[in-house]
């Protein structure tokens, strides 16, 4: 393969063509203070490593629950409800070349900590080679033309996607995106971007989660410097209006700004000798 032609250009090139789906962008900034302190906290007490993004997750993971229509997927122009809540997270590999999908399954009943695990366990084979279904689809990648590639990759997300198919052959898992895309540009030092729809993957809702920075915000009447994060939303307008898109931003901002809640706390736990 050409040099820079690597799996996600030949793959972008193959999916998209001039703009001509409806969809909605929105963002929401919140402060992350209490979301960081409550990670620190989930990191010390189960030794998971746990980030802003396994957060976001969750809290994509509790919205989808919550708002039934934003769970399913078309089929043959119908709606259908998904029968379980499930997140894909795109993976870098190692050398940043290409990205991969993580699914995690059952999201809105996991914890922090087990979603951190799993996406972990998943993102470890597939950076390892260990990802069959990642594995084989590569090889089929790489051996189409882009000319072909683009309606072999419509045919597999419609069989995939909208009839729950699979064809372990050639890596193709029914649902592979589940009902949402999360991924992240904040470890690239960029405040917040918009992610572009990937049409084989025919999931309803992206999120994208923007860099942790200090800025200034009133609290109380008053000026503070405070930890911010700015989370992007590209939505599929065929399944989301405004009242949709409040569910999932109210869910943004309860998750951040009561993070302990997940975990059915008040508060922060006191330390044993403190006042």
């Amino acid at each position: 393969m050409a040099k820079g032609n690597t799996l996600r250009r030949k793959l972008a090139i193959a999916s998209w063509s001039a703009p001509r789906e409806g969809n909605i962008y929105g963002k929401v900034t919140v402060d992350a203070g209490a979301a960081l302190a409550y990670l620190a906290h989930v990191q010390e007490t189960t030794g998971e490593k746990v980030t802003i993004t396994h957060l976001v997750g969750k809290a994509v993971g509790q919205a989808l629950a919550a708002e039934p229509s934003l769970n399913g997927y078309l089929r043959l122009g119908r709606y259908v409800p998904h029968d379980e809540v499930a997140v894909a997270f795109l993976v870098s590999m190692p050398d940043g070349s290409d990205l991969a999908k993580a699914k995690v399954r059952r999201i809105d009943g996991k914890s922090v900590a087990e979603i951190a695990r799993d996406l972990r366990e998943r993102a470890d084979r597939l950076r390892a080679g260990e990802d069959d279904d990642w594995e084989r689809s590569k090889g089929v990648i790489r051996l189409l033309p882009t000319q072909l590639l683009r309606p072999v990759l419509w045919l597999v997300g419609l069989l995939s996607s909208s009839f729950g198919l699979e064809a372990r052959s050639i890596g193709v898992e029914p649902f592979p995106f589940g009902s949402a895309i999360v991924t992240s540009v904040g470890m690239f030092g960029l405040d917040e971007a918009w992610v572009p729809p990937t049409p084989f993957a025919r999931v309803p809702l992206y999120v994208l989660i923007g860099a942790v920075t200090d800025r200034a915000v009133v609290v109380d009447g008053a000026v503070q410097v405070r930890p911010q994060v700015t989370l992007t939303a590209t939505v599929d307008h065929r399944f989301i209006d405004g009242f949709q898109g409040g569910v999932l931003a109210r869910e943004f901002r309860r998750v951040f700004e009561d993070p302990w809640s997940l975990d059915g706390l008040d508060g922060p736990p006191v330390r044993k000798g403190s006042a």
